[in-house]
């Protein structure tokens, strides 16, 4: 897709970084080595989204209960790649299938007490000030990733679980930040339509235009962010070996200028070193703005094509292993930011993920029925 950025205000927009550009990248190939802790970082949470997503249905019921016909129906919507009635038996401690009181009456689900509880503490973290506000500004810094300043809703809607926005962020986040955001009509060339809903930022936020490595930077240094020789951080698995001649590229290529990726630099050549650090920068922020610093490659795609990279966001992940891994693992692929976990846990666990991770230890946990136990 024609990349959507535009001139921002002048007064609010930094000028583009002036580099020389020269494309040196070896013609080597880098293969792919498994990561064993990332994949259990990946596969640990194998239907939780689904998951999240049958609980919140349940839960939208005025009677907090649903009749098992009626999820079924919505078996593709909510993710399943099995029957509602199998999902349901595989989580005992979270889901219940009772009947109401009439003999007659069809078969329904509702939550366990346990459940209940811990989604209670998932509300309150959710509605919590702090972080509808982080919320409201990972969203924002998403959308000033593009010179546009807004995205298609079905771009956001692919992101909405990994940003950490409330399922149907729409009505319950967007009405409380009305300084920040507005739905618009957007062109679409992929749709007959012509047209489709986007969500816009209203203006331009210097406070938010500072990337993960320019914080930390700003940090360990002055304050300068423009043209700091910022390095990314690298953590090649083990029996992972670079060629030489592709190590000595990396090292040069780390010495590039670091160009923050709330700027415009589609003016490099698009073969160049410099614009493929750029292109990198802009997918270590992406990442690093979602609450689990991962989300599916579909999506990573998705968004580089609306933005205008095409394939570059799968060149840098060809090129950069060190940096971001994919993982093959619960039926698609997943790309992680690798410097975001010590084997298979977070470095920094967002109260997003904490919670996430208790319905987790619920997926695992142990039930004892009459006469035997049953490992979910």
């Amino acid at each position: 897709m024609t990349a959507v950025f535009s001139h921002r205000v002048a007064e609010v927009r930094r000028q583009p970084l002036r580099v020389t550009a020269v494309a040196t990248f070896v013609n080597a190939t880098i293969k792919w080595v498994r990561d064993p802790y990332l994949d259990t970082a990946v596969e640990k949470e194998k239907n939780l989204k689904p998951l999240l997503c049958l609980k919140n249905l349940i839960l939208s019921q005025p009677s907090k209960t649903l009749p098992l016909s009626t999820s079924s129906a919505q078996k593709d919507r909510l993710g399943l790649s099995i029957t509602t009635g199998k999902f349901i038996q595989k989580y005992p401690s979270i889901f219940t299938e009772f009947r109401p009181d009439h003999h007659l009456s069809l078969p329904h689900i509702k939550l366990t007490p346990k459940a209940i509880i811990v989604h209670n503490e998932e509300s309150q973290v959710l509605n919590s000030p702090v972080h509808r506000k982080d919320a409201a500004e990972r969203l924002a810094k998403l959308l000033m990733l593009t010179g546009a300043r807004r995205l298609p809703l079905n771009v956001i809607d692919g992101l909405k679980f990994d940003l950490g926005l409330p399922h149907n962020y729409i009505l319950s986040l967007l009405p409380d930040f009305p300084e920040y955001f507005q739905l618009c009509s957007m062109n679409c060339n992929e749709s007959n339509s012509g047209e489709m809903l986007g969500l816009e930022l209203i203006c331009w936020r210097d406070e938010l235009a500072v990337s993960a490595l320019e914080r930390r930077a700003m940090d360990l240094n002055t304050g300068r962010r423009r043209g700091v020789k910022i390095s990314f951080p690298m953590e090649l698995p083990r029996g992972f070996d670079l060629q030489k001649r592709v190590q000595d590229w990396v090292d040069e290529w780390q010495k590039l200028p670091y160009i923050s990726p709330y700027e415009d630099a589609f003016h490099l050549s698009p073969s160049s070193d410099q614009a493929e650090k750029w292109t990198v920068a802009v997918l270590h922020e992406l990442l690093h703005l979602l609450v689990s610093k991962k989300t599916e490659r579909d999506n990573v795609y998705r968004l580089g094509d609306y933005l205008g990279f095409g394939k570059k966001f799968k060149k840098a992940l060809v090129h950069h292993p060190g940096i971001f891994y994919v993982s093959n693992k619960i039926r698609t692929q997943t790309v992680v930011l690798r410097e975001a976990y010590r084997k298979d846990f977070l470095v920094e666990k967002h109260p997003l993920m904490g919670m996430r991770y208790r319905y987790i230890h619920l997926m695992n946990t142990m039930v004892r029925s009459r006469n035997r136990k049953q490992i979910v």
